[in-house]
């Protein structure tokens, strides 16, 4: 009982006093009970909030799992065990990076939403069509978002799609395959998208980070190039390419989309104000003392090879250099690409995390137009990102793989820290029938200690290898749930 009590009235137990920002200011205080709740927009618009609140908080994890199994970053002395024991890939199921359950309380939050707004708009009667569809495809939006993560990370978990309200709830739900879930997911994203809105939010951090209908399509590009659907790739992408409000930031303004933020470029970010008590997680991950995750040697070298003119987004941009073992990640520590002006009294925990800007999914545009062959279409991608960061353009030959590889290390490059590059190697391993998977492999055992790499190479061969576990506790509470196959030791 105890077990199902903590998943009841979400809405009610995890209300906070303060938000992601000035627009997040309706959550309600805490004591309410659920008669009291569900009455007006105002009552909806709080736990669309509270969605956008509890994900934002998730910006830890997704650098996590988007980088430390992948080569771009290294653990320094003060990395937590059990990111290391991941870094490392000595995995198993007891490590609590495998518990699920804060990405589960965001999926309630969007439950909620589309289960009692419908409802709300029967009492309220200053409800307005407009007003309720907008909201539900937010919460739609969110919940495809949730689900997209966790695929990506565990690939097989449970579909939920109704809220955790009264103690009838089942609360022990089998795993879905992925594919179910991409459907599901893909379906309510195209469902919803022409129902998000375009305009009238009153200031910038609600343009750039509530649901629009290009982060529709940036998540639905991202859906489809996982899934390998090339095609539908370039239709998204072109969408947000015809959006005239969204376009690079000229080479000089490229460090603006990390501080202040909220660039052209961006399509969606979570936001924070430290002076609001709202603050990231980056800083405390990445500034000099830290000693938590710096730049690995191989994003030194990947660096290394543009830095006679790569003055853009390289050194002083992405990375600072102190000395010659001594980098930092300065994304998210700097104010200015000069590799001196440091973040400082509430900035400093105020970097907003970036989900989708717009050299992300022309990117993503240019992989599946190389996959298609249509090799110059890619190529006049590559070359226009590398001409906004000043480096010379390349000369490929026509080949998928050629193309492949160009595209990774340019999405490395451009993209460095942002927690992409895992989900990058996975969807290279997995494609056309896991025929590079060699070269995932070898980038995942580059991490593990010189004893272990020859075994664990061969283990990864089983691509469920390239998956988190479901955490033990998860496994005792749900009798339903059965085990990832390559963690039952």
């Amino acid at each position: 009982m105890k077990n199902k009590i903590k998943y009841l009235l979400v809405v009610l137990a995890v209300f906070v006093n303060t938000s992601c920002n000035d627009w997040l200011e309706l959550i309600p205080p805490q004591g309410l009970i659920r008669e009291e709740f569900w009455k007006t927009k105002e009552d909806v618009d709080a736990v669309l909030m509270g969605a956008y609140e509890f994900m934002s908080k998730l910006d830890g994890l997704m650098f996590v799992f988007g980088e430390i199994r992948a080569d771009m970053v290294a653990g320094d002395i003060n990395q937590n065990d059990a990111h290391r024991k991941i870094a490392q890939n000595n995995i198993y199921p007891d490590n609590w990076m495998a518990n699920w359950n804060q990405f589960y309380q965001v999926i309630n939050y969007c439950n909620e939403v589309i289960r009692n707004a419908p409802l709300v708009k029967e009492i309220d009667n200053t409800y307005t069509d407009y007003q309720l569809k907008g909201m539900m495809a937010e919460a739609y939006f969110l919940r495809s978002l949730t689900y997209f993560y966790l695929i990506r990370i565990y690939k097989d978990v449970p579909l939920i799609l109704e809220p955790s309200e009264t103690d009838d709830t089942d609360f022990y739900i089998p795993k879905s395959d992925e594919s179910v879930i991409i459907a599901q997911i893909v379906k309510d994203l195209e469902e919803n998208r022409n129902f998000a809105i375009a305009d009238g939010y009153a200031t910038l951090s609600e343009v750039k980070g509530r649901a629009s209908k290009a982060a529709f399509d940036a998540l639905l590009a991202d859906i489809a190039l996982w899934n390998f659907q090339y095609e539908k790739v370039i239709e998204y992408v072109s969408r947000i390419e015809s959006n005239k409000e969204i376009v690079l930031m000229p080479s000089g303004k490229w460090f603006e989309m990390f501080y202040p933020g909220n660039s052209l470029e961006s399509i969606f970010e979570f936001q924070f104000d430290q002076s609001k008590n709202q603050n990231n997680s980056m800083y405390g991950m990445t500034n000099r003392f830290a000693y938590n995750y710096d730049p690995s040697q191989t994003a030194l070298e990947l660096f290394a090879r543009q830095y006679t003119r790569e003055l853009v987004r390289g050194e002083d941009s992405s990375i600072k250099k102190y000395g010659e073992s001594d980098f930092i990640i300065w994304k998210y520590v700097g104010s200015a690409p000069d590799g001196n002006t440091v973040r400082t009294g509430t900035d400093q925990f105020s970097a907003n995390w970036i989900v989708y800007r717009l050299a992300d999914v022309m990117l993503m545009k240019a992989e599946a137009l190389s996959q298609l062959n249509r090799f110059p279409e890619a190529l006049e991608i590559i070359n226009t990102i590398r001409e906004r960061a000043d480096v010379a353009p390349l000369s490929l030959p026509n080949s998928a793989s050629a193309y492949e590889d160009a595209i990774m290390d340019e999405r490395a490059l451009e993209l460095a820290f942002e927690g992409k590059r895992w989900f990058d190697l996975l969807r290279m391993g997995r494609r056309n029938n896991f025929a590079r998977k060699e070269k995932l492999i070898e980038v995942i055992v580059r991490n593990v200690p010189s004893t272990q790499k020859r075994i664990l190479a061969v283990k990864l061969t089983n691509p469920l290898g390239w998956y988190m576990p479901i955490y033990d506790v998860e496994l005792e509470r749900n009798k339903n749930l059965v085990q990832n196959p390559y963690y039952n030791f």
